[in-house]
């Protein structure tokens, strides 16, 4: 297995072709596969996402691909979440019904309010080039995904919904949805998650991509 091969997972549920020249354009071999013997022995696993919670966590079982990752997880091996990928990560979402996540970061995920403080209308789903900020009680981004990316660098969201981690230290960064702080980026020992479409993100989605393939 090259040391640059980042494996795709593909269970029917993202925006597959475009990771995966993401991540040759930052210097991967990407390894397109919905097979598990080859995702448990993975050493770099890209779980990407587009669509519903409850479908897309159907998918991973019927394929053995959810045990897969908790194996390759559990042998130290990296995992990045990305879009619906990264709210998989967590213990469990409300998207339609309550449904169990991988949970390998605590937490939840829900609907993003469409109104706020003061009545101010909120546009879901968010769609929208958001910048980047440390979320609250962070002060760097070092030894990070985020390490070579400066704050407030803009990239790509499109979501109706949001994680919301246990532990403050699981959040690494913030976006700004009408002046409410929606996770951006999570992280937790091996485990990576990044809201935003680091494929759709232009340089800094790539920066990003490359920090992974760095670690």
């Amino acid at each position: 297995m090259p040391t640059n091969e980042v494996v795709v997972v593909n269970y029917g549920a993202g925006n597959i072709r475009s990771v995966a020249r993401a991540l040759e354009h930052s210097g991967a071999v990407a390894r397109i596969t919905a097979d598990p013997d080859v995702v448990a022995t993975a050493g770099r696993i890209l779980l990407p996402g587009v669509g519903a919670f409850p479908k897309a966590m159907r998918e991973l079982p019927q394929l053995g691909l959810d045990d897969a990752l908790r194996q390759s997880v559990a042998k130290g091996n990296l995992l990045l979440g990305i879009c619906l990928g990264m709210q998989m990560l967590f213990q469990s979402s409300d998207e339609f019904e309550v449904t169990n996540g991988l949970g390998f970061i605590p937490g939840n995920v829900s609907l993003i309010p469409s109104e706020g403080d003061a009545g101010v209308l909120r546009k879901v789903p968010h769609i929208a080039w958001n910048e980047l900020v440390p979320a609250a009680g962070r002060n760097s981004w070092g030894n990070t995904l985020l390490r070579r990316i400066p704050s407030v660098s803009p990239v790509y969201f499109v979501h109706s919904f949001m994680a919301n981690p246990t532990s403050a230290a699981d959040r690494i960064a913030d976006g700004i949805a009408a002046n409410l702080p929606v996770t951006a980026v999570v992280q937790r020992d091996n485990v990576f998650g990044c809201q935003f479409h680091p494929e759709k993100s232009g340089v800094t989605g790539l920066r990003i991509l490359e920090e992974f393939l760095s670690k």
